[in-house]
């Protein structure tokens, strides 16, 4: 049986969410199965019910500034409960402090600054998911 790998990105911006999902139809297809939650608090509930349903969290990309608690935060808490899960801080602003935090605490695989070119997100993400498989 072939496994249900899930992508889950986190943005309190839909605009961003839907040009992620497009940019991640156009050069991953069906492979995976994408979710989005609009807060971290959405993103534990999506991710317990993808769990739930047999999916592997394979990546989470997720914004910094959010409203409650801010990504950093919320990537070394899921470093925690999931620490193969690959992941990413895509963010337009975020505190040296804490990509320092999440580098350092969450294994985060890459820091992308707003507005990031897509080429180079998808070139990092397919090393990324290489090495997952792998």
């Amino acid at each position: 049986m072939e496994k249900k790998l899930a992508i889950l990105f986190v943005d309190d911006e839909k605009i961003v969410l839907d040009s992620l999902l497009d940019q991640f139809m156009m050069a991953f297809g069906e492979r995976f199965h994408y979710e989005f939650a609009e807060s971290v608090e959405e993103a534990w509930e999506v991710i317990d019910y993808l769990i739930e349903d047999g999916y592997e969290m394979v990546l989470v990309i997720s914004d910094w500034l959010m409203p409650g608690i801010k990504g950093d935060t919320f990537l070394i808490d899921l470093h925690k409960r999931y620490p193969q899960t690959i992941k990413f801080l895509l963010t337009g602003q975020a505190e040296p402090q804490a990509v320092k935090n999440a580098m350092d605490n969450a294994n985060l695989y890459a820091y992308i600054q707003k507005p990031w070119n897509q080429e180079a997100l998808i070139a990092t993400v397919n090393e990324a998911l290489k090495e997952y498989i792998q």
